[in-house]
């Protein structure tokens, strides 16, 4: 078979603690004038430093803009319909990955320049060429697929190091979920040169944190920003985004997802996933799962020992869902869109069987 063409952008990014000194240089040839969108908290901690560092350009800050709650598509035609953002050359977005999507997905669609400034390490949406689009209940409705990323991520370790410590430590379990997501899914099958490298790649979303995860949890609880907290943020922030653009193409197979995010997405119909945890938190968890319905035990402890090192979830009481939530939920996972590309079907028997298994396990270390 003749693949079709295509084309890759790969992320652009700076990291480090005075990486906004990098602005104007990266910046100025996109235009002049600046449209800040971001989340309430994330602007308050970065605003007055991006500005800071815009004064010292040719640029013009002419608005800021709070982007709203959810990553929807009322959100981004709000936002569309504003005259600030219809005169700004450019739009950098500010915060975390539904901030980060809803700017994507604004301007990537306009086509106009858009850079992402991430103050939390909790996902790689500062450097992916796709958003997670949410119906206005705050539901997952689909993710959207753009052909290019960001134009740039100015991705400064220091506003990452002062945020809360939940926002790293639930990246470090959707960042891992990628290595297992993407071996499982392309397991057996003749791959494309980009979805190899995708899946080659995808081992750097697991080993830095196998090794520095847990220190750098510790390092981040006290607002240091030391070597392992910066590798964990370049496994979260950049590695798992390059390796999403090259396991994701219109004419593929989704190799960028799996049961683990099915499991999550199952969830989000119950309003406490959405209002009480964070994305990868329950991603973590549902890694676990996967890997026991996959019968990967050895991987299975090594992902155990490190959620429990660092606290994340390990039971269905950790994110307050009930068993009754659970067996429901058993029957709508197989049906989620994350492992239509699987290289078995899931079926609710699998998931009450590795269920079974993990609750033996937890009871080990009581």
């Amino acid at each position: 078979m003749k693949l079709e063409n295509y084309e890759v952008h790969l992320p652009s990014y700076s990291i480090g603690s005075i990486i906004y000194d990098k602005i104007g240089p990266v910046c100025e040839s996109y235009g002049k004038t600046v449209l800040v969108i971001g989340g309430e908290k994330a602007l308050a901690a970065a605003y007055d430093k991006i500005k800071a560092a815009v004064d010292e350009t040719n640029l013009v800050i002419i608005g800021k803009e709070i982007f709203g709650k959810d990553c929807t598509y009322q959100t981004v035609e709000r936002l569309r319909s504003m005259k600030l953002y219809q005169l700004a050359d450019m739009v950098f977005g500010v915060g975390g990955g539904k901030a980060l999507d809803t700017v994507k997905c604004l301007c990537i669609t306009d086509d106009k320049p858009v850079f992402t400034f991430p103050t939390i390490a909790s996902n790689c949406a500062a450097c992916t060429s796709v958003s997670i689009m949410y119906n206005e209940d705050g539901t997952f409705l689909k993710p959207h697929f753009f052909i290019r990323p960001a134009m740039h991520a100015f991705i400064d370790t220091e506003i990452i190091a002062k945020a809360p410590y939940q926002y790293l430590w639930a990246g470090i379990g959707d960042t891992y979920a990628k290595y297992y997501e993407a071996t499982i899914s392309s397991r057996d099958e003749r791959l494309e040169h980009f979805t190899s490298l995708g899946v080659a790649l995808s081992k750097m979303c697991r080993d830095p944190l196998l090794e520095y995860g847990p220190k750098a949890f510790a390092d981040h609880k006290q607002k240091l920003c030391t070597y392992d907290v910066e590798q964990v943020i370049l496994a979260i922030v950049v590695t798992t985004g390059i390796a999403s653009i090259f396991l994701t193409k219109d004419f593929t197979p989704d190799y960028n997802s799996g049961l683990a995010h099915a499991i999550f997405y199952a969830l989000t119909s119950y309003p406490v996933i959405e209002e009480r945890h964070l994305h990868g938190e329950v991603v973590g968890f549902g890694v676990l799962l996967a890997l026991l319905v996959d019968g990967q035990e050895e991987e299975f402890e090594k992902v155990y020992e490190l959620n429990r090192s660092i606290n994340l979830p390990v039971s269905l009481e950790q994110i307050e869902i009930s068993e009754e939530q659970w067996k429901e939920s058993m029957t709508r996972i197989p049906e989620m869109s994350d492992v239509k590309h699987y290289p078995y079907r899931v079926t609710p028997e699998m998931l009450d069987a590795a269920m079974t298994k993990l609750k033996e396990r937890v009871k080990k270390d009581e």
